[in-house]
């Protein structure tokens, strides 16, 4: 195709685009008394405006203001959020309601040979019913044309895999932006030259482009300041430049059901949230009990050398990141509490940002104060054991203390019922310092009531100083009775637990479902799977997987999914992306049968197999592929929405197998949704 046909094919999609909306509804509103009949469901509908939408050679400055009229009153609703221009202008004009209309004043000087596009959103609604116009949008140029290129896309959440609605799309034009192969500053350099947004369904449809090369990311804008903020904006890009007049052709259509002009894909965007850049440095330090500091940092991931301190012994201290970032330490002190002074002097080595930003090794004082507060109950106690000792002196007695409740704080279940492969999680509040395991007793009792004594032992998780796994034989069906006797534990305050009595039985396989997966995949690759509940809450993974069989077990009844993660660098977790070095986000991908199915109903003393290609699950996203996954998707959601809408209806009038056969019927007799006006 020709660049000039190109550009005629365009202008007519983008006038479809444009005034499909209005000339549907027109066709289907007619003006007339109001005679207390259906509920009205449509939106405005544009009848004039002033001057004409998609005119040209408008002045720089001196804004006749713009009036567009409807065939009834409407209202301005989230005006913030919802419209905004492209390209942006230093000022937002002012919009405001007048008789059946609004009128839009410019409030700022524009640049000489641009299209400029007005984008409402759904900001536009009736005044009555409060329907939404939606994809309403006003055209002019400052030049002698309007540009009329369009690109489409998809902007989805790189880990949940679900659509991204309202991502603002920016293009810069390649040619206007630096290129450096180290890292790329555009986003926080440069401003958008057009500017798009996608829908609810996550689809965008850019408008009026100039034939050229681009470069594209979009910003999830939270705080609708159209600027990108790293940390706080999901942010995506795609490799590459693109020139719309090179796109292959897409369909584009206006959905009905959600009443708004959508399209088919050609682009598709990952969406992630960034790490902001921050200087390293320590900005903090606290210490909130005798045995355990606090190290805030300014950064993410401190590298710490060394902490130490003057009156304790190098073998007292450990340290362990507390949040996801790793921006706060704990110290711990493993170390006599009698013997460790209530002001605490030493320094901490680490890795600091000098006023060039890099990292340098430097070594800082650290000055750590404490003292014990007490709260009014324990200055209670304290003072009346105080008078009973006296007392009990002066009456020439020997004086016993009151036994009283161990401060020992911990989360041992007392009753729960036992993953066999995952075993019981306990943590307390401080590391511990022992565990006489020989004092442990776990029983079991079978249903004739016989009792037998089983191993049991705690193993400490690798990650994380105060968690540990109880580790036993849970894999028969009874009671299991875990006693930890007084003073079997004890912490690195010195505190021991109180004596403790626990019950627990094991997962019966009969009432779970068994799910084995038979893993192709390429040699050396790593891949984590994630068996998710209908709600898409995690209820367990297996890490490190490559090819041949994985086997879930335990499997709870009901729906489930499976997301699978390509991990790139095999560490057991998914990672984001990074928008300054162009590095994107690891794929996270729901499994998917042959038959487009993402949710599985598994069914207690079930067994499910199931055939996981990793090459066709990662395989490259195409244009086809991306419209095939969103057309099993929308299919999907649509059977959803019938089973609700069927359990929402009396009994009586309920027929499921009716709406089933509607939908199905409306996608046979259009051809699946992304193959329509062709």
């Amino acid at each position: 195709m020709t660049l000039s046909k190109r550009c005629i094919v365009n202008m007519l999609r983008m006038g479809v685009a444009l005034f499909f909306v209005p000339a549907l509804m027109s066709r289907c509103a007619s003006m007339m008394t109001p005679t207390g009949g259906p509920r009205d469901t449509l939106p405005p509908v544009i009848v004039n405006m002033s001057p004409d939408n998609m005119s040209t050679r408008r002045p720089l400055t001196k804004h006749e203001p713009i009036y567009i009229e409807f065939n009834e009153f409407v209202q301005i609703k989230d005006q913030q959020k919802e419209f905004f221009v492209s390209p942006a202008t230093r000022k937002k004009p002012l919009v405001t309601l007048r008789g059946r209309g609004i009128v839009v004043q410019l409030r700022d000087t524009l640049e000489p040979n641009t299209t400029y596009a007005l984008n409402f959103g759904s900001s536009i609604r009736d005044n009555n019913e409060n329907n939404p116009l939606n994809s309403m949008r006003y055209v002019f140029s400052t030049g002698d044309e309007i540009d009329s290129m369009m690109m489409t896309g998809y902007t989805a959440d790189a880990y949940k895999a679900d659509s991204v609605s309202k991502t603002f799309i920016w293009f810069f034009p390649v040619d206007s932006v630096e290129q450096v192969a180290e890292y790329d500053s555009t986003l926080f350099k440069y401003k958008p030259r057009v500017i798009a947004r996608a829908e609810g369904n996550g689809i965008f449809i850019a408008q009026n482009l100039k034939p050229i090369d681009y470069k594209v990311y979009g910003v999830a804008d939270v705080n609708d300041n159209q600027m990108y903020e790293a940390g706080t904006d999901k942010v995506g890009f795609v490799e590459g430049v693109y020139n719309p007049s090179k796109m292959p052709d897409f369909a584009i259509w206006y959905d009905s059901v959600r009443q708004y002009v959508t399209a088919e894909p050609q682009l598709y965007m990952r969406m992630f949230t960034d790490k902001a850049f921050r200087r390293q440095s320590l900005s903090e330090s606290d210490r909130p009990s005798q045995h355990r500091a606090n190290l805030y940092f300014a950064a993410a991931d401190p590298r710490i050398v060394k902490v130490r301190f003057d009156s304790l012994p190098d073998e007292s201290i450990t340290l362990e990141p507390m949040t996801r970032g790793r921006d706060t330490v704990a110290v711990w002190i493993d170390y006599p509490s009698e013997l460790i002074p209530d002001s605490l002097r030493g320094e901490i080595t680490y890795f600091k940002h000098d006023t060039l930003n890099v990292l340098r090794e430097v070594t800082e004082p650290l000055k750590l104060n404490w003292h014990l507060v007490e709260s009014k109950e324990e200055k209670r106690e304290r003072e009346k054991e105080e008078k009973e000792r006296r007392r009990a002196e002066e009456a020439g007695e020997e004086y016993k203390a009151p036994k009283r409740p161990s401060k020992f704080l911990h989360k041992i279940p007392s009753s729960a019922e036992v993953n066999p492969e995952r075993h019981l999680e306990a943590s307390f509040e401080y590391p511990l310092a022992r565990i006489d395991s020989a004092r442990l007793l776990m029983t079991f009792t079978d249903e004739k009531e016989n009792v037998e004594d089983l191993p049991v032992h705690f193993v400490r998780d690798t990650a994380n100083l105060r968690k540990w796994r109880i580790i036993s034989d849970w894999s028969r069906q009874g009671k299991y009775t875990l006693t930890i006797p007084e003073g079997a534990i004890t912490d690195i305050t010195g505190l021991s637990n109180d004596s403790l009595t626990c019950n627990y039985t094991a997962l019966d396989p009969d009432k779970c479902a068994v799910v084995k997966i038979r893993v192709s995949a390429p040699e050396n690759e790593r891949y984590i799977i994630q068996l998710l509940d209908g709600n898409n809450a995690l209820k367990e993974e297996k890490r490190d997987i490559v090819a041949g069989e994985v086997k879930f077990n335990y499997v709870p009844a009901g729906d489930i999914k499976f997301r699978i993660i390509e991990d790139r660098n095999g560490n057991g977790e998914w990672d984001s992306g990074d928008v300054v070095h162009r590095r994107q986000p690891e794929r996270a991908e729901f499994y998917a049968n042959r038959d487009g199915d993402e949710v599985f109903v598994s069914k207690a003393n079930w067994e499910m197999e199931l055939d996981m290609n990793m090459r066709q699950i990662f395989a490259p996203v195409t244009m086809k592929s991306l419209a095939r996954m969103l057309d099993e998707r929308e299919l999907q959601r649509l059977k959803k929405e019938a089973e609700r809408k069927a359990k929402e209806r009396p009994k009586k009038n309920r027929d499921y197998d009716d709406e089933q056969n509607r939908i199905n019927n409306s996608m046979n007799s259009t051809g699946n949704m992304f193959n329509k006006f062709r």
